[in-house]
């Protein structure tokens, strides 16, 4: 059964008198229990994807295509049923606690805050939950008297898991949810998630622009570039042999264990993403990539089969199209580290 079903999601925004597309015809889907993660640099779209499934984004977003989840469009939903699935069917864990959290209530009146709307229960079932909630994250619950800035920033993030677990949804989609972390604290904060969606089943879209968590964390690992999906495939194939340059520059960016020069100096990418107005028919990494040929730069890029349960958006999968020469059509100049120092070390030795 799938839980969501994703099809040529597009979302634009107007721009100098045109519709600019800041994500462009994304599909997936998920089965519940299922976790994917999904990577990009900044401005890939990965955020603006995310927040479109819930339609939480601004009123200046158009978006199109279809969300299915549970077999109902969200995006043609009356408010009433998306105001049901927010919480209850579907939740988010927000970028920036600080931000997302209200600094003038409690924590005990937020976390009650979901359960009183969706649920018939009263304030005191509702408050014992809270605590339970709380202490499911590692906290203790005499801190539902707390305002947030009482907290640190490891046991905010804490309290955002513990509001999007708050009504026992289906799907949990995590927006950066280390981001500010020191590295111990990411590791514990990940932990913690992955352990309490497999206990509960849920199915999970975590968002992170760092490779190793995400194959640490997920069972499926999406990456996207310029508002397109440009690899598909299990996550820990995808991180140890990309099929698209985009996604082995990404895993070499971060330094190796047991390489001391990439500690010093991890491999950068050339360039910036383009801006979404400047994103043309072809491949829209071609301008930063080393392998570029001229097909690249005029052949409309979709996702390709590159092996069994995998998809790629490079043209060097297709035998067919693939410049001459090319041995293993990846487009990747050699295997992503198998372990890095952000994320992967963290998780082996540092998650409790």
């Amino acid at each position: 059964m799938t839980l969501l079903d994703v099809r040529d999601l597009t979302v634009s925004y107007r721009s100098g008198g045109r519709e600019v597309p800041a994500v462009r015809g994304v599909d997936l889907s998920l089965a519940p229990g299922d976790t994917l993660g999904l990577a990009g640099e900044s401005g890939s779209g990965k955020s603006t994807m995310a927040l479109a499934l819930l339609r939480l984004l601004p009123a200046t977003a158009r978006i199109s295509g279809q969300v299915l989840f549970q077999g109902e469009d969200l995006l043609t939903a009356k408010w009433s049923k998306l105001r049901a699935v927010r919480w209850a069917g579907a939740s988010v864990v927000f970028q920036g606690a600080m931000s997302a959290l209200n600094p003038v209530r409690t924590i005990g009146d937020q976390l009650t805050e979901p359960i009183l709307l969706h649920e018939k229960v009263d304030e005191r079932t509702a408050r014992q939950r809270a605590a339970r909630l709380l202490e499911d994250v590692g906290l203790p619950a005499r801190r539902l008297s707390s305002y947030p800035h009482e907290f640190s920033g490891g046991q905010r993030q804490r309290i955002m898991i513990a509001m999007a677990l708050a009504c026992r949804p289906d799907l949990v989609i995590a927006d950066e949810p280390t981001t500010a972390l020191d590295v111990m604290v990411q590791a514990q904060i990940l932990q913690l998630l992955t352990d309490l969606v497999r206990e509960r089943g849920i199915a999970v879209v975590m968002i992170s622009h760092d490779l190793s968590v995400l194959a640490q964390t997920c069972d499926r690992l999406a990456v996207m570039y310029a508002g397109r999906m440009v690899e598909l495939g299990a996550s820990t194939e995808v991180f140890a042999d990309p099929k698209h340059p985009y996604t082995s520059a990404l895993a070499r960016a971060f330094p190796t264990i047991g390489d001391a020069a990439s500690r010093r100096a991890p491999a950068g990418l050339p360039g910036d993403p383009p801006t979404p107005s400047s994103v043309g028919e072809g491949c829209a990494f071609a301008p930063r990539c080393a392998h570029a040929v001229d097909a690249c730069r005029s052949t409309a890029t979709e996702l390709w089969p590159a092996g069994p349960g995998r998809l790629s958006a490079c043209i060097r999968v297709l035998p067919d199209l693939a410049p001459a020469g090319t041995a293993d059509r990846t487009g990747t100049t050699g295997s992503a580290p198998a372990t890095s120092g952000s994320g992967a070390a963290a998780m082996e030795g540092g998650a409790s």
